[in-house]
């Protein structure tokens, strides 16, 4: 198969595309992906509405055991997805945003509506912007793959592939966090 066969057989994502599949439904945040613009965000507002209404139901430690299980899976899915549309990590694939700002959430949780608009914040510009670690570790996974590779992955590639969607977005958590809890110190120093 070469170049051009492969870009022309690429799929455009629709939601007919999305919903046609319980991995691709999954991986695009069940739709929230499909959003035209920022669908990282939107990813993101999906996952914390989301995680206030699975607190109805969910105990933290059950929460936790989600977003463990997410995670793994979530390495096959995003990795899988991200074959079928022959990108090493769109935009629309959007279940990384959603595993890392669980994990923000249920670490930070419970906690006031004001933290979680900081959280959500936070997550966001460590994400989009990529500063520092969380950047460097963006690009070693984007540079692991040969360019212009068209052979179909095999289940290992599929794996390493997703775990390097969902990285970033961890590394991203990791900062939210720690940036809550440094200020959280200083507030507490403070008063």
């Amino acid at each position: 198969m070469n170049t051009q066969s492969h870009i022309s057989s690429t799929p455009i994502p629709s939601l007919k595309w999305v919903f046609s599949k319980p991995s691709r439904a999954l991986a695009f945040g069940l739709g929230s992906g499909l959003a035209p613009i920022a669908p990282g965000t939107a990813g993101t507002l999906w996952a914390w509405a989301v995680f206030l209404l699975g607190g109805f139901f969910l105990s933290t430690a059950q929460f936790a055991w989600v977003i463990g299980a997410g995670l793994v899976f979530g390495c096959w899915i995003c990795g899988q997805v991200s074959e079928e549309l022959g990108k090493k990590d769109f935009g629309g694939i959007v279940w990384d945003e959603i595993i890392a700002f669980w994990l923000v959430l249920v670490i930070i949780m419970p906690t006031t509506l004001w933290m979680q608009i900081l959280a959500f914040a936070l997550f966001r510009f460590f994400d989009a912007i990529k500063p520092g670690p969380i950047g460097m570790i963006d690009r070693h996974f984007k540079h692991l793959e040969i360019n212009g590779d068209t052979s179909p992955s095999d289940s290992k590639k599929i794996l390493w592939r997703g775990f390097g969607i969902i990285a970033d977005d961890l590394a991203a958590a990791f900062f939210t966090i720690i940036t809550i809890a440094l200020l959280h110190i200083i507030l507490s120093y403070l008063s």
